[in-house]
């Protein structure tokens, strides 16, 4: 077995599998992690922050029917490995050894490829691509007042062994510019933010062009600027493409993993071919789609990647497993088993979240609204999934009024319920965007893509002053 691509020896690898079962257990598993990564922050033409990191380390963890034992060290050496491994085997202290699987490296059915490695880029490159994200946003319209440029690019590469026998490794590479922008007129302050990342390498500037990042968030931010006071009540709102991933993820996605439902946290606990969205709604979980940054070939528990249907024409069909909690139920994992580092068990977690096209046009949507509110970028919000319940800042709207888009409003907020608005779904555009960003969950933060089309739900409540 070639080993010039793990990050351990798999000698040693079969041994420290052997050490955590040595005390009993029915599973144990080593994920082995190192992490090169720079971040640059560049703010009102200077740069204040440039950063350059490497993280290595390992995790063992030792399952004992549902419960679990883990131990890291950020060590990779033979007594490091050994030890966290006999700390993580006294969960199943009761147990007899159990005698793991040889192992047998497993090739990925999909690959995300870095086409121009981001990390030869020289970093006065990289500084330039800031500089010109600044310059472009100030370009906007004088009133601009304050430009906050960011960069980063990371790759992470991963050796995950398993008792079963699997052996997988995977090179994760990571880039992302964001660009917030604060624009000020008559005494009224907006700010405006894109952020597009993918799994991919410095051909990322070819597909987002810093200057066109910096021209999106600016536009954004002036345009607030004109807003008037947000409507309140009940009445049609159309989300743009991209912002509907964004409440598909938060407002349904997390009560759609496993961990949850088994709690009995979820409203969707028990509801399995259930129609619980409208006919026109159909949704996915896709770590497959190609450099995406929600994707990868294995999780973290080293399962193949996998596309997961989560609604298909308004029927609930899957949830979002990851190992343990698959066993629980007697089904497959479905490849949602993931972490934020070495140093974190995996739990179930979504990785790009969609809700899928359909066939209308997106003008003809809102052509089709005579009077509502048109919500073209959200911004945070809480969501309670055991009710589905959820609050939504909007960061840019504006009024539909005659069936067209007009005046921008301030100030606004979608409140709900998950399956309500789901239900109330009555038109899905043909277009489709995405948004990213970190998810957070028990202290854990990974990487998520949230997408879809243009849609309109037929009643909402907004939340405003006027």
């Amino acid at each position: 077995m070639e080993s010039d691509s793990l990050l351990v020896d798999p000698t040693l690898a079969a041994d420290v599998l052997r050490a955590a079962l040595a005390r009993g257990g029915t599973f144990a598993e080593l994920f082995v992690e190192e992490r090169e990564s720079l971040g640059v922050r560049f703010d009102d033409g200077k740069i204040e922050e440039l950063d350059t990191g490497l993280d290595r380390g390992a995790g063992v963890r030792v399952v004992r029917g549902t419960s679990a034992g883990y131990a890291y060290s950020n060590r990779l050496d033979r007594e490091s490995l050994l030890e966290a491994a006999s700390a993580a085997s006294a969960s199943a202290r009761d147990g007899g050894p159990t005698q793991p699987v040889g192992l047998r490296r497993i090739e990925p059915e999909v690959r995300h490829v870095a086409e121009r490695s981001a990390g030869q880029v020289p970093q006065d490159v990289k500084v330039q691509w800031l500089r010109e994200a600044d310059e472009a946003a100030r370009a906007v319209d004088p009133a601009v007042r304050q430009v906050v440029a960011g960069y980063g690019d990371s790759v992470q590469r991963v050796m995950i062994a398993a008792s079963d026998g699997r052996l997988v490794t995977e090179e994760r590479p990571r880039i992302r510019l964001v660009v917030q922008v604060v624009a000020a007129r008559d005494g009224i302050i907006q700010t405006g933010f894109h952020g597009p990342a993918l799994v991919a390498g410095a051909e990322f500037v070819d597909r987002f062009p810093p200057a066109g990042i910096a021209e999106r968030a600016a536009r954004q931010a002036v345009a607030m600027l004109d807003g008037i006071a947000a409507p309140a009540g009940e009445m049609p709102v159309v989300i743009g493409p991209g912002g509907g991933g964004v409440l598909f993820h938060e407002a349904c996605g997390h009560g759609l993993e496993a961990d949850l439902v088994q709690k009995d946290s979820s409203i969707y606990r028990g509801k399995l071919g259930e129609r619980l969205a409208s006919p026109l709604v159909s949704g996915v979980d896709d770590a497959t789609v190609a450099n995406e940054w929600g994707s990868f070939s294995f999780d973290d528990e080293g399962w193949p990647a996998q596309r997961t249907v989560l609604f298909h024409e308004g029927v609930l069909e899957g949830y979002l497993y990851d190992r343990i909690r698959s066993g629980r139920d007697d089904v497959a994992s479905s490849g949602n088993g993931r972490r934020q580092s070495y140093a974190h068990l995996p739990i179930p977690r979504m990785t790009n979240t969609y809700i899928l096209p359909g066939e209308s046009s997106p003008e003809d949507v809102v052509a089709d609204t005579s009077r509502g509110f048109y919500a073209k970028r959200l911004g945070g919000g809480q969501v309670n999934p055991a009710t589905g319940e959820f609050v939504f800042g909007v960061t840019e709207g504006y009024l539909i009024e005659d069936g067209e888009i007009t005046r921008a409003v301030r100030g606004a907020n979608l409140v709900g319920n998950g399956t309500g608005i789901l239900q109330a779904i009555d038109a899905v555009a043909n277009d489709f965007d995405t948004f990213v960003g970190t998810c957070g969950k028990e202290g854990q933060g990974v990487p998520v893509g949230n997408g879809s089309p243009t849609l309109r739900i037929a009643r909402m409540t907004v939340g405003g002053t006027a």
